[in-house]
């Protein structure tokens, strides 16, 4: 390979070719190792239906950042990739390809409609990997799982059953979440609130034994009172206490309704007697229970009125609604209505407003599987980053509800459940079978009349078993299965698979690290720790980083269906995947990413940045330079510029190593981002130009370019491999197979450091003075440098000519006190004051003028913001931050006067 680097870095050459590379070496493969640690990441599962989003762009190249940072530091680096079924969203997907065929899915029935998702998923389902591969992630990619693999869907089965034997998994008619678009339940994470603007109904329900008197009752949801079995009001209420044991009438339907007492209802809502029907609202089911009340369904599973509710049965719930509001109203029997903000669960899938729903589902009982997961993080085996999640985990896991896992969909592991049509004819109870095989017969009455249940899984039941079942648990476990649904010619295949896989589960679980969004800490993170420690009685994962969410630069959430989402294909195609990496992770703050095309130009910046650079050092290290030749004298003869970069980088080396250590990406992207730009290039390469051809500089340039790489290769894996195999082609290794560097503490220097920023100081300043007295940038200019610390000028005279190289400087002298003269520019910088006489260089006139007219404005600002910050009403109603802000702005605007009548003083 020619070590010669091109002009430009064309990142579309360079990407595709070491990704190839990196697969065909096999780089990214891991096996358990007695000579090295272990590290493993289970990936998040992408949906199979995904595409790669910006949340998705970042999430995983934190990971990919970690494996190959870990990788480099010497440890067996796992990355497990795989893809999640998604249930509900790849039934919705293949659903709308069927109704372009004018199709419906029980058109084809669900055996039929089960093999085209199959054939969906074969076609598109590697769409997010190769997606992923485009983004450089570093994963297994022998490894890949999918969650309705044959041997994961059996893991599955083995979990349902074990947690059914331990009366864990139980069955019953609850108030769920309900989504009438998708037709299913959902759980009460997948049902997020949102709070919308609705109406209060006030409608009046007449006594029965008095029909011209009335109790008034409010209710948001007007539609369901064709299912109310009752009136509850306070006991405490004194306007109520003579209704109660009394009957109403339900308009509309005309059915007796008894007025209960009760506690739990709220007085100051609405009128203090609310409706209740208990098979509609999770409180007025609690109310049902308690009172014994009739449970009355009024609607069908797509969300319309079914024939309890007489003639408006098969109306849209909606509709519904605005037509029992117009009969209540021509009845006389609407009081009134009024605007009232609500919460209303909507569906995580397609945000239809879900409907409390009484149905028969399938549960977990979660109390008895949380306490040592609680106790886990307590006691810190399990870490979040940032640490103020802990709090929002165990909040939840201490107020934790039972679990829906049964969803109606046909798409997904269906439940091992089955159903005895004889038994259950005698008693519903004990006809239910749970069984990790398909039976034969019934285990009781030996009937073959047997019914599997229609229901799946949830997907996060399967998602839970993640970390483990990834590593073909139950069978790589201690604790296997004792029957295994697998054909006899599968079964020679599968030993092999396992045989390999206990030692994979042994060395590798559990895992290190989690990477993931906040919004899934309850439906995925704290449901894998349960499980971790329910059928492994492990951890899962010792730490977890939880990343902040993308948003646009308005501060909205990045959404496809707001259309301000930026596709991360297109940024990788303009400014290619380093650059995408290193802007999400460089604007990464811990908390929120807020995002616009413009922030991608910082990290394809840096990246050409990087290779003018390096294209720079490998031009004047020469054709023939080799890492021997270019070794050069020992530290302690080296100058103080070059003494200085070295410590500069092993300074930023152990800042960096803390920062990733304590998944502070951000920041150590920032500091690799500092060091190279401002200290490398900017200071170190300048300063070096005079004498670059002597061997000592080249060898530490060298040096200090090859372990700066090893460190931007985790951020920014191409273009670090490209640059690395042409300054050591000699190796013909990968930079990923390189040993991160090594921390070297006995080259930081700060004192050298110290020094060197005082240097710093001194050119900033004069090139700061050059510019305000609107000296020609090709002009030479004389400076005497004033200071009675001698030891600062002992440590300057020896760097003159870099003062003199990089603030083109005629005559540099220096002394220990400072005589004002005419036409002189003065200003003091620290406890030194710079002299840079004018006469010659700038029309010193005009710039007397200038001067003048700047004081004058500038007084006349101070004027008027001393005026401002003096009136008591404007500090009183200001908040505080703005009047401090204010009271900032005006301490720096007189600095700046001074500066300015110092400059008029040394003009004259």
């Amino acid at each position: 390979m020619s070590r010669e680097l091109g002009k430009q870095y064309n990142p579309r050459e360079n990407e595709d070719k070491w990704y190839s590379h990196w697969e065909k070496e096999g780089l990214f493969s891991a096996r358990p190792s007695p000579h090295k640690p272990p590290y493993c990441i289970v990936i998040p599962p992408p949906n199979v239906t995904g595409i790669l989003h910006m949340g998705h762009a970042l999430n995983d190249t934190l990971q990919d950042i970690l494996i190959r940072y870990k990788k480099m530091r010497g440890f067996e680096a796992l990355w497990m990739p795989g893809t999640d079924h998604a249930g509900i969203a790849t039934q919705n997907v293949v659903e709308k390809s069927l109704a372009k065929e004018g199709l419906k899915r029980q058109d084809l029935g669900r055996e039929k409609f089960v093999e085209r998702v199959w054939e969906w998923r074969q076609l598109y389902g590697s769409t997010i990997i190769n997606q992923l591969k485009k983004l450089g992630c570093a994963c297994d990619w022998g490894r890949t799982r999918f969650t309705m693999d044959q041997e994961y869907s059996l893991a599955v089965t083995e979990v349902f059953v074990r947690l059914y034997e331990k009366k864990l998994i139980y069955q019953g008619d609850y108030i769920i979440n309900w989504c009438p678009r998708c037709q299913t339940a959902l759980s009460d994470e997948e049902a997020s609130h949102q709070e919308i603007e609705g109406s209060l109904y006030y409608l009046k329900y007449p006594l029965q034994d008095a029909p011209q008197e009335f109790l008034t009752v409010a209710t948001t949801r007007p539609e369901t009172m064709l299912g109310d079995t009752a009136v509850a009001v306070n006991p405490k209420d004194k306007r109520y206490q003579k209704y109660i044991g009394r009957y109403l009438i339900l308009p509309l339907i005309n059915r007796p309704l008894k007025v209960i007492a009760d506690e739990m209802v709220d007085m100051e809502f609405g009128t203090g007697a609310v409706k209740v029907t208990p098979a509609h609202d999770p409180n007025d089911y609690n109310l049902g229970k308690k009172h014994s009340l009739e449970f009355i369904n009024v609607m069908t599973p797509d969300g319309r009125m079914n024939e309890a509710a007489q003639k408006f049965k098969g109306l849209d719930r909606f509709k519904a609604r605005e037509a029992v509001i117009e009969e209540m109203k021509s009845q006389g029997l609407l009081e009134k209505i009024t605007p009232h903000t609500l919460s209303a669960g909507h569906c995580y899938r397609c945000n239809t407003i879900v409907e409390p729903y009484l149905s028969k589902q399938w549960f977990v009982r979660m109390k008895p599987l949380s306490g040592p997961a609680i106790k886990a993080v307590k006691k810190g085996k399990v870490k979040f980053h940032p640490e103020r999640w802990t709090k929002v985990y165990l909040n939840w896991m201490e107020n934790i509800q039972d679990w829906c896992i049964s969803r109606q969909i046909w798409w997904g592991h269906r439940m091992p459940v089955y159903y005895c049509s004889a038994c259950q004819a005698k008693d519903p109870k004990k006809g239910i079978i749970v069984s990790r095989t398909k039976p034969l017969k019934c285990p009781r009455c030996s009937s073959t009349e047997l019914k599997q249940e229609e229901d799946v899984l949830d997907t996060w039941f399967s998602s839970w078993l993640w970390p483990f079942a990834t590593f073909y648990w139950p069978f790589s476990s201690s604790c296997q299965p004792s029957a295994v649904s697998l054909q006899p010619k599968e079964k020679k295949e599968h030993e092999i698979k396992i045989k390999e896989r206990k030692a994979d589960l042994k060395y590798f679980y559990p895992t290190a690290t989690l990477t993931t969004a906040s919004e899934i800490i309850f439906f995925w993170v704290a449901r894998m720790i349960m499980a971790g420690f329910e059928f492994t009685g492990k951890i899962p994962f010792k730490d977890i980083y939880i990343h902040g969410t993308v948003r646009d630069s308005q501060g909205k959430k990045m959404s496809k269906s707001l259309g301000n989402a930026i596709d991360p294909l297109k940024i990788i195609s303009e400014y290619g995947t380093d650059a995408l990496r290193f802007s999400l992770v460089f604007g990464a703050q811990g908390q929120d990413l807020y995002l616009s095309r413009e922030k991608f130009e910082q990290g394809r910046n840096f990246a050409n940045k990087i290779w003018n650079a390096s294209r720079f050092v490998i031009m004047n290290l020469g054709a023939d330079f080799t890492a021997e030749t270019t070794k050069g004298a020992a530290y302690r003869d080296l100058d103080t510029v070059n003494r200085w970069i070295l410590s500069r980088f092993y300074s930023t080396l152990e800042k960096v190593n803390r920062e990733l250590e304590g998944f502070r990406f951000n920041e150590a992207a920032n500091s690799i981002y500092s060091f190279f730009w401002h200290e490398f290039c900017d200071w170190y390469l300048e300063l070096v130009k005079p004498q670059i051809a002597q061997k000592d500089t080249r060898a530490v340039m060298y040096e200090v370019l090859e372990k700066t790489l090893r460190l931007i290769h985790p951020f920014m894996p191409f273009i670090s491999e490209e640059i690395w195999q042409r300054l050591k082609p000699e190796t013909g290794i990968s930079i990923l197979k390189q040993e991160w560097p090594r921390l070297e503490k006995k080259f930081i220097d700060r004192k050298v450091e110290a020094e060197m920023e005082e240097l710093f100081n001194v050119i900033n300043s004069i090139r700061n003075m050059r510019a305000e007295m609107e000296i020609n940038p090709a002009s030479q200019v004389d400076i005497r440098l004033a200071c009675n610390d001698t030891k600062l000028i002992r440590e300057l005279e020896p760097l003159s000519s870099c003062i003199k190289n990089l603030a083109k400087v005629g005559n540099l002298g220096f002394g220990e006190k400072y005589q004002a003269g005419k036409n002189q520019y003065a200003v003091v910088s620290k406890n030194m004051q710079i002299v840079m006489p004018l006469e010659g260089f700038t029309d010193i006139q005009q710039q007397i003028e200038k001067t003048n007219a700047k004081i004058e404005k500038l007084s006349s600002e101070i004027i008027n913001k001393e005026k401002m910050l003096g009136n008591a009403d404007f500090t009183a109603r200001a908040p505080k931050e703005i009047v401090e802000n204010e009271r900032t702005k005006l301490c720096g605007m007189k600095e700046q006067l001074k500066k300015l009548e110092a400059i008029k003083n040394g003009l004259r």
